[in-house]
């Protein structure tokens, strides 16, 4: 019988890209006994010793960003200036821990009556499950904090990018890290259990949605493994009526739109009182007006297709069973394979599916808030609490309203964005735990109490 493959599909084109040959349990049995073997030694390794090595992944990132650029658009869509980005953005989180990892992690005194401290040391392999829409930032943001540490990390990225995954294997390879620190397991959803009972994988993180956390958490659980489950996300944009509502409108369509729709943290719910409602929403219908999609390898348009056909056509339902129930389409609202046009609704409420589901597209929708209050009442009405961003020219009010927010972060006045230096994460359904900066890697570490007499 013939081995499975996964493909790997333009979805500009739909032309094949290429086929990867799926991993068995054989395969996979020398891919753990080789992470088991390297971690003995990379255990041992030298804050110093890493730290060069992941500078020397930055290097190669910036040298070749055009080379990675073109995977990742060729793989997934995304318009070539933001992978290139995107590349770019990982050679950051690189340099980040390579600086401040050994700060990060250093020993922690404690004043008490004997001599005391507490330690942080590595756990084993970190099993990391990655998406799509960011085929490379994503992972880095986990192997950068995994391999700092000191732990060995195995990746089992989405199918649709198996050529991205590939390509961060050999960066590593390239840059000097041992053989099994990092590998790119191209397997099937089915052996993920096989993998995660292992013993030495002691964590599991995941990006995605928010049915693979369930299951995945629910994997951790039953083997007591660690996990940071980042998932789904439904974030507000709350617009005040002191807001500037031409910055509002150019970030709330600028998040709404990147990467195609397509990112977590994506403005999903644009949140305006009667006062404002109408010019806000003209402002943001000009700007999506000019938005200028096709080829992805274009530098005159802004925006390519959607990463796969199953997902444009996933949104468009949403779309056409949000309009069913009242929501008017001001723009927008096609699909051509996977190339779904940028798209505004207005006339919305807390019942359509563009209110109570994540749209994973480019897909924006504008809400009517009685006031404040009701305001804030909308933005914590989901299921979801990954990201949110308030719009007023009173920063005293605004943080006062930005705590009454529940979700991982809230952006004053500025595009949502996950930066190294900065925890990453939800709440609520868009999951649990951190990634990116000192709690992002402690995350990943034994955290040791120790005491002499």
């Amino acid at each position: 019988m013939a081995q499975a493959h996964f493909q790997s599909i333009n979805p500009y084109t739909q032309t094949i890209i290429a086929e990867y040959p799926i991993q068995d349990k054989h395969a996979l049995d020398k891919k753990i006994s080789q992470a088991e073997l390297t971690y003995k030694s990379w255990r041992k390794s030298t804050f110093a010793q890493r730290s060069e090595l992941l500078l020397k992944v930055a290097e190669i990132l910036k040298r070749d960003t055009e080379k990675y650029a073109r995977i990742i658009t060729d793989e997934m869509g995304k318009h070539i200036r933001e992978a290139r980005a995107e590349v770019l953005k990982c050679a950051t989180a690189c340099s980040y821990y390579a600086q401040e990892a050994e700060t990060l992690l250093a020993d922690q005194i404690v004043n008490t009556p004997f001599k005391s401290k507490v330690v942080f040391d590595s756990i084993g392999c970190v099993f990391t499950i990655m998406p799509w829409n960011f085929p490379f930032w994503q992972v880095f943001r986990q192997a950068t904090a995994s391999l700092s540490a000191g732990n060995v990390l195995m990746l089992k990225h989405a199918p649709n990018v198996s050529g991205c995954s590939l390509a961060m294997e050999s960066i590593f390879l390239e840059a000097g890290f041992p053989e099994g620190a990092f590998q790119s397991l191209i397997m099937s959803v089915e052996d993920i259990e096989y993998v995660v009972q292992h013993p030495i994988v002691q964590a599991i993180t995941l990006t995605g949605s928010e049915r693979a956390g369930v299951s995945v958490g629910a994997l951790a659980g039953k083997h007591i493994k660690k996990s940071v489950l980042e998932l789904g996300g439904s974030d507000p944009v709350l617009v005040l009526d002191d807001a500037d509502l031409n910055k509002a409108a150019q970030i709330a369509v600028q998040s709404r739109m990147q990467n195609a729709g397509q990112s977590c943290i994506a403005a999903k719910r644009f949140l305006v009182t009667p006062k404002t409602a109408e010019l806000f929403t003209g402002k943001v219908y000009d700007l999506i007006q000019n938005i200028k999609q096709g080829n992805p390898l274009d530098d005159s348009i802004q925006m390519g297709p959607m990463a796969r056909l199953d997902l444009a056509e996933g949104l468009e339902k949403q779309l056409k069973d949000s309009m069913e129930s009242g929501a008017i389409l001001q723009l927008g609202g096609h699909r051509n394979g996977a190339n779904f046009s940028p798209t505004l609704l207005t006339e919305t409420d807390t019942q359509m599916p563009v209110f109570q589901e994540e749209t994973f597209g480019p897909l924006a929708s504008v809400f009517i808030a009685k006031d404040e209050t009701h305001m804030i009442e909308l933005a914590n009405q989901s299921r979801y609490g990954l990201g949110a961003t308030l719009f007023s020219e009173d920063r005293e009010r605004a943080e006062r309203i930005a705590r009454e927010i529940e979700s991982g972060s809230v952006f004053i006045n500025s595009l949502v964005r996950s930066d190294a230096q900065l925890p990453f994460g939800g709440v609520k359904k868009s999951g649990y735990g951190r990634e990116l900066a000192g709690f992002g890697i402690r995350e990943l570490v034994n955290v040791k109490t120790l005491v002499i007499e």
